[in-house]
């Protein structure tokens, strides 16, 4: 962007402080495209005992089935050791373990290596957590999603640092500076919004004090976190279009593949269209999203006797409308991609100036979780946790 050097634009590490490492699993089975799998997977470990338990579960350093750990705040599971256990199935949560791609996961912290709960702690219907991406998603460096991100990614920074949409993860008296020098007020969402669309790929946000740049750069950026948090109606394609099941999917697909000429996605016998080329051609990395989606719906089972081979039975007609709504927001989402040229600048707010305004670097504590003292959670064993 003319105007701002690389070197003056701040840091999204100091503009949204508080970051958090991401989540790490430590086994594929807890997480599933659909609950049913989930349910029969749990069903599946309980009913084991003994070695057999311990085998299915497959332990590692940081988890086995006799693992003391507590509750993940906002989850009522057991925290008897899983060795013993014989709770019923826990109702799983929607996260996002992949780029575009929303799964199941069972919420239980037996389950999982490193779970993160100071993230599960700030998760509600307020919170949005910027994901830096491992692999840039075909250009956008950082991604947003109102799910707790499970994938393999780079920093989580939640947008709030407590439940409820209260204290913005932002540096104190950022609002306040860009307030005065725009003349006009600066939210939080607006600022995620502007972050979205403006960071770069060394994770830098150029910031403006022109008004009517900023206010393009918020409503572009608003318009990529409604096409990635997926809120509302169901988006569509310039003129009205919107990509339809022509020919009927088989229950159990095998093959995808796109034909440029007739805009078409084809799934074994199955067809959809219009599938925009720029929807087929979107990526992580050097994998194609809606190649890697397909994937993950449709793997061979694990091997024999292990959870991963309890695999979906069929695919799922609520599997069918994710993909047309996926379709549509990847064809969007590079539009928004594409305008992003129009926000050059003259006019830089600079990391130097947030410094000279006493803005920049953050204090130390914004850069850890809050204390939250909301409620109680429970320990191992049923003791309380005391936060």
């Amino acid at each position: 962007m003319p105007g701002v050097t690389r070197d003056d634009a701040p840091l999204l590490a100091d503009l949204m402080p508080w970051s958090v490492a991401p989540l790490r699993l430590g086994r594929g089975w807890p997480t599933a495209p659909d609950p049913a799998t989930l349910k029969s997977r749990w069903e599946t470990l309980l009913r084991a005992e003994g070695a057999d338990r311990e085998t299915l579960f497959e332990p590692t350093r940081a988890r086995t089935v006799r693992s003391a750990v507590p509750q993940l705040p906002g989850q009522p599971t057991g925290t008897e050791r899983l060795a013993q256990a014989a709770d019923p199935f826990p109702d799983p949560v929607r996260v996002l373990s992949a780029p575009f791609d929303e799964q199941w996961l069972i919420p239980d912290h037996r389950l999982l290596d490193t779970a993160r709960p100071e993230l599960w702690r700030v998760a509600d219907d307020h919170q949005v957590f910027a994901v830096e991406s491992a692999e840039s998603a075909d250009g956008l460096p950082l991604l947003a999603t109102s799910l707790l991100p499970t994938l393999r990614a780079g920093r989580i920074r939640p947008l709030y640092r407590r439940p409820g949409g209260a204290e913005p993860n932002l540096a104190p008296g950022l609002l306040d500076h860009l307030t005065g020098r725009l003349g006009r007020t600066a939210t939080p969402p607006d600022l995620l919004a502007w972050t979205l669309a403006t960071v770069r790929a060394d994770l830098t946000v150029p910031l403006t004090e022109d008004p009517g740049l900023w206010s393009h750069g918020v409503e572009l950026g608003h318009r990529a976190l409604w096409l990635l948090l997926r809120h509302g109606d169901r988006p569509k394609l310039p003129g009205g279009r919107r990509p339809y099941v022509r020919a009927p999917l088989p229950s159990r697909p095998l093959t995808i593949r796109y034909d440029p000429e007739e805009e078409a996605l084809h799934i074994d016998e199955g067809r959809i269209s219009p599938v925009p080329p720029e929807a087929w051609d979107f990526r992580t990395g050097e994998t194609r999203v809606l190649q890697a989606w397909f994937a993950a719906r449709t793997a061979e089972p694990g091997a024999p006797g292990t959870l991963a081979a309890i695999v979906p039975a069929a695919w799922s007609q609520s599997w069918t409308s994710e993909l047309l709504e996926l379709i549509t927001v990847l064809a969007l989402l590079t539009d928004v991609r594409s305008r992003r040229d129009e926000l050059e600048t003259g006019a830089p707010i600079t990391a130097t100036e947030l410094r000279a305004a006493g803005v920049l670097p953050p204090p130390d504590a914004s850069r850890g979780p809050a204390s939250v003292l909301e409620h109680p959670e429970e320990g191992p064993a049923g003791q309380l946790t005391l936060l």
